[in-house]
């Protein structure tokens, strides 16, 4: 009896165990191409830097030409260290290093030309740049990448079958002697002219097949198992087909291989990828804190403001893409101090953007899931594990969430993020809000894949529904929501040609206060509504606030001269006359250049449209990227009539090559209706004189 009883018992159990294993539920079936796990490794990185210093760095060029000496690579202070430290407190997660550019400058001493630091005056030659970055990376818990040319305009066997062996030898140099590489970048500029030993020649390529290039990604995959290769299209990770650091907002992290590798000719397919991709190579976005990818003194005025570095992080990193921003370190080989301080504001301002998550440990519930299975519940996505998943099941490719906040609760940004180890499914989805017993949309997106953050106006509500179509059962790992508050920036203060001052900030929520009497503005000054007039000049001041928090940007000023409405350009010593006008249009991103031409003094002349008091006159030389026509030594005049000229001024603009920054000129009270500048000298050689705008200094 009692075996029998036992038998029955254990019979009554094994029946229970596999009833409860048939109920277990199998996740969905993976969907397209999948990431590989250093691919997904690289995914979570999101933010890192891109280190531009090179041979370039002290010729002040951007692409060298190969015939540059050892000798002029000689930095200061240079320290590893410093960028390693900055980086870390950016909140970046690694340095991408340009090892050797088009030059063939090589940063560390390779053993396979006397083109590197190993001839330099540099730590007399016996100086390693890669591996110092290396050893700064390991103190800081960065990771380091390699930046390797295929170009190289120094080498005489450019061109030939000879040079892959020298270009491997270097590869395998990087890649075995400085620890781990997270990522190898192959840039895409190759062939054309250069040096080459002494050649001095034009070179070209073919490079989808110059490079063989299956056989020399083997040696990364040999020696660096965990490296991600990027190129146009990969094969690790791909170009974004821009420089600017942004992805399209439909962003697929699959693209056609065969239809892209080695190169792709139209780079705008790359900003979106290809939805029927062959293979998972998703989208860096690699861009400049500067115009420049190397340092030039010129653009020290120039390191791209808080508003745009945050509009690229959220164009990037927000548009499922990671955010490679470069930072060109100075002569001294430091990272210089108005870049350093960028990206403070911007680690500040991301921080307090993503402070408070709102939606974790609320109700939550799906209108399907897979199996009614907890294993994919909906809870999944609001408990802060990537690892953990909401799921529907096998032929349900619409499906929403419901988020119940408990209370009414106020949000601006929406982050989620697909399970993306099981492919990239979700086409579309919207964002609503429970309002008036109704749900209203507040806002919506296409693809998602690793990650897609969205900004809107503030909408307080106590439910929020995500609705979602994929081309396969859903699977969605996270959904966060936060209130980020009003992004600090210094107001933008331009004046129109009819004398009519804006002042604006991006965000709905700021406030613009200013001042016209030269004082500091404060929650008590006024607060901009609209363009008012400033044509006889002045000093406008101007700050943003934050109405709720008090909290408030740096200053802005500006002092404006006199209004040219009625400003007209009478004559120029050559170029187009009616292009000139371009001089006094207020937009200091138009210009207009005379003739470039060897004959000096160049001149132009302006009609004020009636007399007027001034104690001096200003120049702001041209600001596009490529440095061109900045007037050095000048002579400046005033006439009455626009006949006879007294001569007014005379001297030098110091240093404006390096610092090409609006330029002052005081001088005694002076009454005159015509002024003319002329260029005794142009400092870029004998070049047309260039000018963004001229103006005057009221009395």
């Amino acid at each position: 009896m009692k075996n029998t009883a036992y038998f029955k018992g254990l019979l009554i159990l094994c029946l229970f165990v596999s009833a409860c294993q048939e109920k277990e539920v199998p996740p969905p079936t993976p969907f397209g191409p999948l990431p590989a796990e250093k691919q997904l490794a690289w995914h979570e990185l999101e933010y890192y830097a891109f280190a531009h210093f090179n041979m370039n760095t002290f010729t002040n060029m951007e692409w060298g030409l190969g015939s540059e000496k050892p000798a002029q690579f000689n930095p200061t202070q240079l320290d590893t260290r410093q960028w390693a430290r900055i980086c870390k407190a950016a909140g970046m997660k690694g340095i991408i290093i340009t090892a050797k550019h088009h030059d063939g400058f090589c940063l560390w001493p390779s053993a396979y030309t006397e083109h590197s630091v190993k001839n330099s005056p540099w730590k007399n030659g016996q100086g390693d740049l890669i591996k110092d970055l290396a050893e700064a990376c390991k103190e800081y818990g960065l990771k380091m990448g390699i930046y390797l040319s295929p170009w190289d305009r120094n080498h005489a066997l450019y061109g030939t079958p000879e040079y892959i062996t020298y270009f491997r030898q270097q590869l395998r140099e990087l890649l075995s002697n400085y620890g781990d590489i997270y990522e190898v970048w192959f840039d895409g500029a190759n062939g054309g002219d250069g040096y080459y030993g002494g050649a001095n020649e034009t070179r070209k390529i073919d490079n989808k097949t110059y490079y063989d290039w299956e056989n020399t990604i083997k040696i990364v995959e040999e020696l660096q198992p965990n490296a991600v290769i990027f190129s146009d299209a990969g094969p690790g990770v791909r170009w974004v087909g821009n420089e600017e650091g942004w992805a399209n907002e439909t962003n697929w992290s699959l693209l056609r291989k065969a239809d892209v590798y080695p190169g792709m000719p139209d780079g705008k397919q790359l900003r979106s990828g290809h939805e029927d991709g062959t293979h998972w190579i998703p989208a860096e976005c690699d861009v400049s804190i500067r115009p420049g990818w190397y340092y030039h003194p010129y653009e020290d005025h120039k390191v791209k403001s808080l508003n745009q570095l945050v509009d690229i992080y959220y164009h990037s990193i927000g548009r499922n893409a990671s955010f490679l921003l470069n930072l060109p370190i100075d002569t001294r080989g430091i990272i210089h101090e108005r870049d350093s301080q960028q990206l403070m504001k911007l680690a500040a301002t991301i921080q307090a953007d993503f402070a408070k998550e709102l939606a974790a440990g609320k109700k939550v519930a799906a209108s399907n899931v897979r199996g009614e299975a907890t294993s994919f519940s909906a809870s999944n996505t609001l408990d802060g594990d990537p690892a953990t998943y909401w799921a529907t099941a096998d032929g349900v490719q619409a499906a929403s969430l419901e988020i119940d906040l408990g209370e009414p609760t106020t949000f601006n940004r929406f982050l989620i993020q697909e399970y993306i180890r099981l492919g990239q499914r979700v086409t579309a989805f919207t964002v609503s809000v429970w309002k008036d017993n109704a749900w209203e949309q507040v806002t919506a997106g296409t693809t998602i894949g690793y990650k897609r953050i969205l900004r809107f106006p503030g909408i307080t509500t106590s439910k929020v529904k995500i609705d979602l179509e994929a081309k396969a059962p859903i699977t969605i790992s996270t959904i966060e929501l936060y209130d980020a508050p009003v992004l600090m920036e210094e107001p933008q203060i331009s004046r129109s040609k009819e004398g009519l001052v804006t002042i604006q900030v991006n965000d709905p929520k700021a406030s613009i206060h200013y001042t016209l009497d030269g004082s500091t503005p404060t929650k008590e000054s006024p607060v901009f509504s609209e363009a008012f007039p400033l044509a006889n000049g002045g000093i406008v001041n101007a700050i943003t606030l934050d109405p709720s928090t008090g909290r408030q940007s740096e200053l802005s000023s500006i002092t404006f001269g006199f209004g040219k409405e009625k400003w007209t350009v009478k004559s120029v010593s050559s170029g187009d006359l009616n292009k000139a006008a371009a001089c006094i249009d207020e937009d200091p991103n138009t210009w207009w250049q005379s003739a470039k031409e060897k004959a000096m003094p160049q001149e132009i002349v302006l009609d004020l449209g009636a007399i007027l008091s001034f104690k001096g006159f200003t120049y702001l030389p041209m600001q596009q990227r490529w440095v061109d026509g900045f007037i050095q030594f000048y002579d400046f005049y005033t006439s009455v009539d626009g006949k006879s000229w007294t001569p007014i001024a005379k001297g030098e603009f110091a240093n404006i090559y390096n610092n090409p920054i609006e330029q002052i000129v005081n001088f005694p009270v002076t009454k005159a209706q015509f002024i003319k500048l002329q260029a005794v000298n142009i400092v870029s050689g004998m070049q047309g004189m260039g000018i963004a705008e001229l103006g005057l200094v009221p009395e």
